[in-house]
């Protein structure tokens, strides 16, 4: 038996992979936390499968519930939130099972930040605008960030900016961004990406905090930041553009 650690997608049932709904057929216990998905992810599940509601669990108590299960030889599916490999606690979790020899896999899944910028309809790298995009977060109730990794350093790059864990510290985040990138640049937040309930505001750093303040937006968010928002200018790629310049930029 191997514990699988599941990326359950943004939250509605049909972004789950095949290889993620095959595996909650699988499973005889799934472990979910209930606030970030929605009730059409489970039923994937067979109806005689043990669902374990994570949300008011410590990881301690999450890791019993796994090796028990593991233990009894059953089939056990801990579903994450988006992808495994962003703020999952997989690290945490699978330090702990291989220190018991709980053998353990990941199933990857369509990570939060991606749904958000598909419900914008935005590509988050444009040529000769932007080309980099970084993940973070901020801190707030969570360990420390490493001091290197300072939004500032992150903002001089210029690159699109997705920020997670942090919409309730937008405000503060907004005006930390302003001297990189101007009261006027572009911002948008997606609350429950791909769900019935969504939420889709879009502003600037000026005034993007008082849109989410009065949507009372508390979780469940993504915050992009940048030019690319707004499909700025007309440059298209090299990939695709049909021209002698293109062939010798390929053979370069």
């Amino acid at each position: 038996m191997t514990v699988r650690f599941v990326g359950a997608g943004p939250g509605a049932a049909d972004l789950l992979t095949l290889r993620a709904a095959a595996a909650l057929r699988e499973a005889d216990v799934c472990l979910y936390a209930g606030t970030y998905l929605d009730d059409g992810v489970l039923e994937h599940c067979r109806p005689d499968a043990r669902l374990v509601d994570t949300q008011h669990l410590d990881l301690e108590g999450i890791i019993a519930e796994i090796v028990a299960a593991h233990g009894a030889g059953l089939e056990v599916v801990r579903l994450c939130s988006g992808d495994p490999s962003l703020y999952s606690a997989l690290a945490e979790q699978t330090r702990r099972l291989d220190a018991v020899g709980v053998p353990w896999e990941v199933v990857p899944g369509v990570p939060a930040y991606a749904a958000a910028a598909a419900e914008l309809g935005v590509e988050l790298t444009v040529p000769e605008v932007v080309q980099s995009v970084v993940l973070t977060r901020v801190q707030a109730r969570s360990t420390e960030m490493p001091s290197p990794e300072a939004l500032e350093n992150f903002a001089a790059t210029g690159a699109t900016l997705v920020l997670h864990l942090a919409i309730t510290r937008i405000r503060a985040l907004a005006e930390r961004l302003v001297p990189t990138h101007g009261a006027d640049c572009p911002v948008a937040v997606v609350a429950n990406a791909s769900r019935p309930h969504r939420v889709e505001l879009r502003g600037t750093l000026a005034d993007i905090a008082d849109s989410v303040e009065v949507a009372g937006l508390r979780q469940a968010a993504v915050i992009l930041v940048g030019r690319a928002l707004v499909r700025p200018g007309e440059a298209e790629s090299w990939l695709y553009a049909s021209s002698p310049e293109r062939e010798a930029k390929r053979r370069g």
